[in-house]
């Protein structure tokens, strides 16, 4: 409806302008919304206003002669010049029954468009370090990055999701080390678990499946892994070396241990079977949780490909890198980070930043008309330096989009969860899903935006009750098919015929508010699209669900009277489509029964 309201004002833009009335080439952006006020129409558009001065017309004046030049629709009511030169719009009854006849003619392509022209998009989300399972944390981000991409399609851009898998690096040094020590002491060995290790009962069983595959191959005596070690530090909750120690130095000691008693070949074993079973369970996590991805792109492969060497280069070349204390920094303060950050260390080894510019790097060369990431909020600090990077590269900063997400923090019984992977001691998405469902998962997760802090009451979650809005929304769809369930016992069938004019028989308060609730999914889909908030879907679900049990407590659907029965069990198809449509894409299912 909004975009057949945007195609009759540019017919009468280009028929004022080929009557001279307006010069030709003006340069405007044409906006309609829907009115807050009933008395003043239903959608309301500014482009008077806009266009005035390019004009050289009074904007009510200019208003007056774009209202005489619309093409005539039988969609419209009548049209009133209001204030300065704002053209609000009233729309005839036939234009809401119109919305139902395009619901069925669509079907589950309703709500879908073309805004995107196939512009070619990379998200890239979860992304999560494959050092222990996906915790809730991370469930926010796989729900929010699917939805925002499963959006995207649906405004018709074309897009690649992506999982960055970070197999490279100290955390993955950690927990391969871990692994080993767990390994030893299923061994028989005597082993000092570091405080700073990775000790998540996940590592005891991966260590169990090391020795079930490799039997003692790896073994080492306990004193010859622990000898001349730096003492480790208590790991409490402040952070502080109380006995002495430094848990930092003595977990690189490690590392340093196992890779020397190993040797190359032996230690590659090792940290290849823990990375190998850890993303396993990853990618079974995310897909039952209906998160899929065209590409799961490795961290390592940017160093062995020269990637990494290439973004060096680069940054060499156009001088934005100094030496200074051994290292070697990027001049990231001169494109807007707050200081220079170090790529090439002390010792030679590349830094994890130095990875990441490949990495953007490499996003761009690959043909991306724009690159979105989205990372847990505690990284907003990271954006100015990878935009700085891009700058430096040559590279336009301004087509990353970087989308900041907010942990969730799960509470159960009213007491909160903590997730800490390092301590094992926190709760996996796999458990919340268990015990919640992917559906409630999926829509908790995106009620809210992004960048707000989000509290997950697992009461709520499970409750099947009206407050809690996942089961509220399914609950109307599983409505919907009960009355046609019971439609056929009764012996009626519905007409195809969703076309026929049985639609003007709707004319109650509740079926009105219906129609003008379906009339606006198109537009919230592009408006979320465009934003990067599914929560505006969620949202509108639970207005069409509110608008729909209303209704449905209010008025009889399988009436005796065969045209009104018709008219009627059509709207209810149309919202049943809608709500499905609607849900398909946060990743929730619409069930025929609750």
């Amino acid at each position: 409806m909004k975009h057949q309201l945007e195609n009759l004002i540019h017919d009468a833009i280009r028929g004022l302008q080929k009557a001279g009335t307006l010069p030709e080439g003006l340069d405007y952006e044409l906006q309609i919304e829907r009115s807050r006020d009933k008395q003043h129409g239903h959608f309301a558009s500014n482009i008077a206003l806009g266009l005035a001065k390019g004009a050289r017309c009074k904007p009510r004046d200019l208003a007056e002669k774009i209202v005489a030049a619309l093409p005539g629709s039988e969609f419209i009511d009548k049209v009133e010049i209001a204030g300065p030169g704002f053209i609000n719009f009233f729309m005839t009854d036939k234009a809401f029954h119109q919305v139902i006849a395009d619901i069925h003619e669509a079907g589950d392509a309703f709500g879908r468009s073309t805004i995107g022209n196939g512009k070619f998009v990379q998200i890239e989300f979860v992304s999560a370090n494959p050092t222990g399972p996906l915790h809730v944390g991370h469930g926010r981000g796989a729900a929010y990055g699917a939805a925002v991409a499963d959006l995207l399609a649906a405004a018709g851009f074309k897009v690649h999701r992506e999982y960055y898998v970070n197999d490279a690096g100290r955390q993955m040094d950690i927990l391969a080390t871990s692994l080993w020590l767990r390994y030893l002491e299923v061994c028989g060995e005597a082993i000092t678990f570091p405080s700073n290790g990775y000790r998540g009962g996940y590592i005891i069983e991966i260590a169990h499946s090391l020795h079930e595959r490799f039997n003692t191959r790896f073994r080492h005596p306990a004193q010859a892994v622990m000898k001349n070690l730096p003492a480790d530090a208590a790991d409490d909750d402040h952070g502080d070396n109380s006995n002495g120690g430094d848990k930092e130095a003595h977990i690189d000691a490690l590392i340093e241990r196992a890779k020397h008693l190993l040797g190359h070949g032996d230690y590659h074993q090792v940290f290849e079977h823990g990375l190998t079973l850890i993303l396993g369970d990853i990618r079974d996590d995310l897909q039952e949780f209906g998160v899929v991805y065209e590409e799961w792109y490795s961290e390592h492969s940017l160093h062995t490909t020269g990637s990494v060497d290439k973004a060096i280069e680069r940054l060499r070349a156009g001088g934005h890198l100094y030496e200074k204390d051994g290292a070697w920094w990027f001049r990231s303060s001169g494109f807007g980070d707050e200081k220079d950050r170090v790529v090439i260390r002390e010792n030679g080894q590349y830094t994890y930043f130095t990875s990441d510019i490949a990495y953007h790097m490499n996003k761009l060369e690959r043909g991306f008309d724009r690159v979105i990431d989205i990372w847990g909020a505690d990284h907003h600090g990271y954006v100015p330096r990878i935009k700085a990077a891009l700058s430096a590269l040559g590279d336009n900063p301004d087509y990353l989009d970087v989308l900041l997400v907010q942990f969730a923090i799960l509470y159960r019984g009213g007491n909160k969860a903590q997730m800490s992977t390092r301590s094992g001691e926190f709760v996996t998405l796999r458990e919340l899903r268990r015990e919640v469902g992917n559906d409630a998962a999926r829509f908790f997760y995106v009620m809210r935006k992004c960048e707000q802090h989000m509290d997950f009451d697992l009461d709520l979650a499970k409750s099947q009750s009206n407050e809690n809005p996942v089961y509220y929304v399914q609950y109307a769809h599983a409505r919907i098919c009960s009355v046609m369930h019971q439609l056929h016992e009764k012996g009626f069938a519905v007409n195809d015929d969703y076309t026929d004019e049985n639609h003007a028989l709707l004319g109650e308060v509740h079926e009105r508010a219906l129609m003008v609730t379906l009339s606006r999914y198109p537009e919230t889909v592009e408006f979320a699209a465009l934003a990067h908030e599914p929560h505006q879907i969620a949202y509108y679900l639970r207005e069409l669900a509110t608008d729909f049990h209303t209704y449905y407590n209010a008025h009889q659907f399988i009436v005796t009277d065969d045209s009104l029965r018709q008219a009627r069990l059509s709207l209810i198809l149309a919202v049943r489509q809608v709500l499905k449509n609607g849900l398909g894409l946060l990743g929730v299912s619409a069930p025929v029964s609750m």
